[in-house]
């Protein structure tokens, strides 16, 4: 693995990559008491930056942690920290800890939330896997926690579950796991949305079990563009292996057909018509619109952070 690079935001300045350090006292770090984002940039471009930060802000307010910076503010840092990592085509990770405080459970010996973000260069993901290979997908035997456990909708840093069916997955071979919520339903990947093709256009699971994710949304917004139907709608195993097309979502993972589920081919086992003119659309769409990384900070002479 090589060292890391250019610079990151931590507490309340950039600093060198390899310099960027949190205290092992963060609850965020002892407990995964945290939130966090995934955002990409395409062409100079921040895809959909402001509904990411509302995203942010929302699981803030859900696990009652105070953020340490406003939303204009946590908008302009994201794009301060693409320009000083000379992001054009890239992914940036926000992340927002309880912060440093006693070995307890207890939030209110954190001071003050930390936020961390780091912006690496479309080349830094050059090991994840082609999105335009069909996907190998297993069926986890872990199961999404029930919506009354932990809300899918917070997007957490309580990420074991998905990295135990993440495991799974190696270990039986696969691309990626899915996984069904307590019920028997299906619910999601272990990073991404899943859509099927059917003959009236695109389903996907409701959000009761999943994440309400940004790219599962754009797929509508697709679906309407190029006038596919679209619901949402409760799907078992036999809905996703008898499947015309089946394709998975999400920021770090874009658009992913996938070619066989628990063995059984999707289709002729290629991307499907209907996944290749969504994959298409998504392409033109992410790099056409956005909020551009050369912009002004807006108001920079209020952010309170250290240069």
């Amino acid at each position: 693995m090589l060292p890391p690079t250019g610079e990151v935001f931590v507490g309340d300045t950039f600093r060198p990559a390899a310099d960027a350090t949190v205290s092992v006292f963060d609850h965020g770090l002892l407990y995964g008491d945290g939130i966090f984002e995934g955002i990409r940039a395409y062409s100079g471009l921040v895809f959909k930056l402001d509904r990411h930060v509302d995203r942010l802000f929302d699981s803030a307010r859900a696990i009652r942690l105070d953020m340490p910076y406003s939303r204009s503010e946590v908008a302009a840092l994201v794009l301060e920290a693409c320009r000083r990592n000379a992001i054009v085509d890239g992914y940036v990770r926000l992340v927002v800890t309880r912060g440093p405080g006693d070995l307890t459970l207890d939030p209110r010996s954190c001071a003050r939330g930390v936020m961390t973000i780091i912006a690496r260069p479309a080349a830094a993901l050059a090991r994840h896997r082609d999105a335009r290979k069909p996907a190998i997908v297993v069926t986890s035997s872990f199961r999404r926690p029930a919506a009354d456990a932990l809300c899918p909708s917070i997007k957490s840093l309580n990420y074991l579950n998905n990295v135990l069916a993440r495991i799974e997955a190696n270990d039986r071979g696969a691309d990626e796991a899915l996984l069904l919520d307590s019920s028997g339903y299906v619910a999601e990947g272990t990073a991404d949305n899943i859509f099927i093709v059917t003959d009236r256009g695109l389903a996907t699971p409701p959000t009761i079990s999943t994440l309400k994710g940004i790219t599962r949304e754009t797929m509508f917004e697709i679906a309407s563009e190029i006038g596919l139907a679209r619901e949402e709608r409760l799907l078992t195993l036999y809905d996703v292996w008898t499947a015309r097309e089946v394709f998975l979502c999400g920021t770090f993972a874009e658009i992913v057909p996938v070619g066989t589920v628990d063995g059984r081919a999707i289709g002729n086992g290629a991307p499907g018509p209907t996944t290749m003119r969504v994959m298409a659309a998504y392409e033109r769409i992410v790099r056409s619109m956005g909020t551009p990384i050369d912009q002004a900070m807006a108001g920079s002479t209020t952010v309170g952070y250290r240069v």
